[in-house]
């Protein structure tokens, strides 16, 4: 929708995404910063004030912005490949491979986000960030888990894509094989632990239960 609306007549929030997008190009020279959000605000033909509306936490709202536009964009781009249709294990990596196929023309504006995210004074926003983007994984993934096993997938699956991205951040090798290599074997050990919690509930589910023995004992069968 936002497509055939010029930007000059967006809301703030219709603002958001377009502006992250223009913002990009500036974040490897200026890093995350007002000059760089005043030139995104000049190249779609917009105030800067009014740009700065749209951001007026700074740094840390520009950061934030852009990787919910990666989760959705990500989502988005795993319908397209028919994720549905995957192995479990190959929905996962596709998932994070489409994560680093987006970051890999904004490499520099990464690092810099990572440089701000690891200030003490913003864990929390990037820790909610990080689960936020783990969640969009899995959910795109097709995983409609509502237990404990929810938060423990995210919990793995967050520090496979964080420990990737800072892999791929020093990675030179051609076309990141390296970068997906590492990758491969941190979703051998996910899968591995996956596998494990299966066992586990299987067994659980076959073993005896006190309530049920109790049951029988107070109203045996006729």
């Amino acid at each position: 929708m936002t497509d055939t609306i010029a930007p000059a007549d967006m809301t703030l929030d219709e603002l958001r995404p377009v502006l992250v997008e223009a913002l990009l190009p500036n974040v490897a020279f200026d890093g995350w910063s007002p000059a760089a959000l005043d030139a995104a605000a000049a190249a779609i033909g917009i105030p800067a004030d009014r740009a700065r509306l749209v951001f007026p936490g700074g740094a840390t709202e520009m950061i934030d912005a852009w990787i919910l536009k990666t989760d959705s964009d990500m989502t988005t781009e795993m319908a397209r490949r028919g994720a549905a249709a995957m192995k479990i294990r190959d929905r996962i990596t596709t998932a994070i491979r489409i994560r680093i196929d987006q970051a890999r023309p904004h490499k520099e504006a990464v690092r810099r986000a990572f440089a701000v995210l690891a200030q003490p004074q913003n864990a929390a926003l990037s820790a909610r960030t990080l689960w936020r983007s783990a969640d969009a994984m899995w959910r795109a993934a097709g995983d409609t888990a509502t237990d404990f096993n929810h938060y423990t997938k995210r919990l793995s699956l967050g520090g496979v894509y964080a420990a990737t991205l800072l892999y791929w951040l020093q990675d030179e090798s051609e076309d990141d094989v390296d970068t997906f290599a590492f990758l491969g074997r941190r979703i051998d050990t996910i899968m591995q632990v996956e596998k494990a919690k299966m066992r586990f509930r299987e067994q659980a589910n076959n073993r005896p239960r006190l309530s049920r023995f109790l049951g029988r004992l107070r109203y045996p069968a006729a």
